[in-house]
């Protein structure tokens, strides 16, 4: 069964120096027909003005991903972390028993657009961790390349939580297949492009969550960057 969110469903809020897109449930945007899918709790894409940002802010017991797709966030946190996230990076944060974060556009003339990603960890109270690797094109290319899961393989950084996290990116009419085993879930998010998802047709910002079924079969209508959650 696949279950499609259409990027215009989502939830919308629109700040001035940040326009966010809400595929779940998140801080105003209240829908309890989408709570989240699986483990899976959030997904946002962000787009946050030159030089503006998230002001210092503070998380527990969640771990947050990530993914950018053009331009540079800078990340500063209580764990005297400071890094700045560029496309192919893919950050991870363990807010466990707590952790104070800020996000800021690192550029002072370029927007930075990038995924927001939380996923609910496998128990409360870890200690609050932070990681970051990066995977770079031709790793992801006319591929599924694995970029987080539960025991960190393949160069993976590593998940507190039964999730497998891939990155792709797709030029047109290239083709990719992915086996879920039973029991095993799946969401598709399309970042850019399009493509069909086992024949069901998908536009930039669309979702589709998957069950009960035995394989993926992604096939690009053209050039595409898309993230795939295997999920418990």
């Amino acid at each position: 069964m696949i279950t499609v969110r259409k990027a215009h469903e989502r939830g919308h809020a629109r700040h001035g120096w940040l326009e966010s897109f809400h595929t779940f449930s998140f801080a105003g945007y209240h829908d309890p027909e989408h709570m989240g899918f699986r483990d899976l709790r959030v997904i946002n894409e962000d787009r946050v003005q030159p030089q503006r940002g998230f002001a210092t802010h503070s998380h527990r017991d969640m771990e947050i991903v990530s993914y950018v797709l053009e331009g540079a966030l800078e990340h500063r946190d209580s764990l005297g972390t400071g890094s700045v996230i560029r496309p192919g990076d893919v950050q991870r944060m363990s807010a466990g028993t707590g952790v104070s974060h800020s996000e800021f556009n690192h550029s002072a003339s370029e927007l930075v657009h990038f995924l927001q990603i939380w996923i609910l960890p496998e128990r409360e109270g870890l200690a609050p961790s932070y990681e970051q690797k990066h995977f770079a094109a031709e790793e992801r290319a006319g591929a599924l390349r694995l970029v987080a899961s539960a025991d960190g393989r393949d160069g993976s950084i590593r998940i507190h939580q039964d999730v497998e996290l891939y990155a792709s990116l797709l030029a047109a009419g290239a083709t990719l297949t992915h086996t879920l085993p039973p029991g095993r879930h799946a969401w598709l998010q399309l970042a850019r492009g399009s493509c069909e998802l086992n024949g069901v047709a998908l536009e930039a910002g669309d979702g589709a969550a998957l069950s009960e079924e035995t394989s993926l079969r992604i096939r690009s209508s053209g050039d595409a960057e898309l993230l795939l959650f295997d999920l418990a």
